[in-house]
């Protein structure tokens, strides 16, 4: 049922993942420690969660308007699934807000292929980047996007291989301003850029059985797309590498993170999910495909609660 339901885009379905998505966030934060209750944590708290819902509706966006996906809601429904598996990103606003600005420097690379207004694009992209970068430093690492997008599609113009460096230009002013007029000066946290290759740092071996199992989903899905690539139209190639290399640096920027928080794992929840979409799409016996949605919604449920 639930593989036939999002099967089409249905206002159902983002009815679902609304209500879903809504209750896990009450149930996670009532039993959060105690935090000395006043408007400014709950008016954070709620800003928390309409940004998350927010990123619901960037993959969404990113994954129909660019034909990524067929006219289904596989993204959303898989990404529902991530959060499931990591319930603490639902207090980390920093890395929330972080992984909403990539979204948007993706949703612009994506709409690359297009041609149209490549400059203001690759502006964009590059500003949002940055942004993130202020919340969590390692996220600068998605500029490598940046450049790959535009080898594919707009390298011969010079002046698109400098507007990244404008931007980052753009947003050190704009951070530097910002600093000096809220707090009369500015510094950097030397510890942001801080690199450690330690893995195991785990609170709980439920955290680590939630690795285990995410990891084995994406190799799924990463490796499943990376076969049928070449089955891919020829004009959307570009696209799906843009994906590819998308999921890639967001594992690099859990590895270079000093702390291994398995919130970090946020930035590689939208371009698995598209990916995991485009293999469900391609499941030809609906009753492999309705079991192994209801599995993954299962899975995540159980280490939703066991995480509580």
């Amino acid at each position: 049922m639930i593989a036939s339901l999002f099967s089409k885009t249905r206002p159902i379905n983002y009815a679902f993942i609304f209500i879903m998505l809504f209750f896990c966030f009450f149930l996670y934060q009532i039993q959060v420690p105690n935090e000395s209750f006043n408007t400014n944590t709950l008016f954070s708290k709620f800003g928390v969660l309409l940004l998350v819902f927010f990123s619901f509706f960037l993959v969404n966006f990113i994954s129909l308007k660019n034909a990524l996906t067929q006219n289904d809601n596989y993204a959303i429904l898989l990404y529902l699934v991530f959060i499931l598996l990591f319930p603490s990103v639902l207090n980390d606003s920093k890395i929330v807000v972080s992984n909403v600005f990539l979204l948007l420097a993706l949703r612009r690379l994506i709409s690359l292929k297009t041609l149209s207004s490549s400059k203001e694009k690759i502006f964009d992209a590059s500003f949002w980047i940055f942004l993130s970068a202020i919340f969590h430093f390692w996220s600068i690492l998605y500029i490598v996007l940046v450049f790959i997008s535009i080898v594919f599609h707009s390298g011969k113009d010079y002046k698109n291989w400098i507007l990244p460096f404008v931007s980052f230009f753009c947003v050190w002013i704009l951070y530097i301003s910002t600093s000096l007029i809220l707090y009369d000066n500015y510094s950097i946290n030397k510890d942001v850029f801080e690199v450690s290759f330690n893995f195991f740092d785990f609170k709980n071996s439920y955290e680590n059985m939630t690795l285990a199992a995410f990891v084995s989903i994406s190799v799924l899905f990463f490796a499943s797309q990376t076969i049928d690539y070449q089955n891919k139209p020829l004009n959307m190639q570009s696209s799906y590498k843009q994906i590819y290399f998308a999921f890639i640096l967001s594992i690099g920027i859990y590895v270079f993170s000093a702390n291994k928080s398995n919130d970090l794992l946020l930035y590689s929840f939208a371009p698995l999910s598209i990916l995991g979409a485009n293999m469900f799409e391609k499941m030809e016996n609906s009753i492999y495909k309705e079991v192994s949605l209801y599995l993954l919604l299962g899975v995540g449920m159980f280490f939703f609660f066991v995480q509580l």
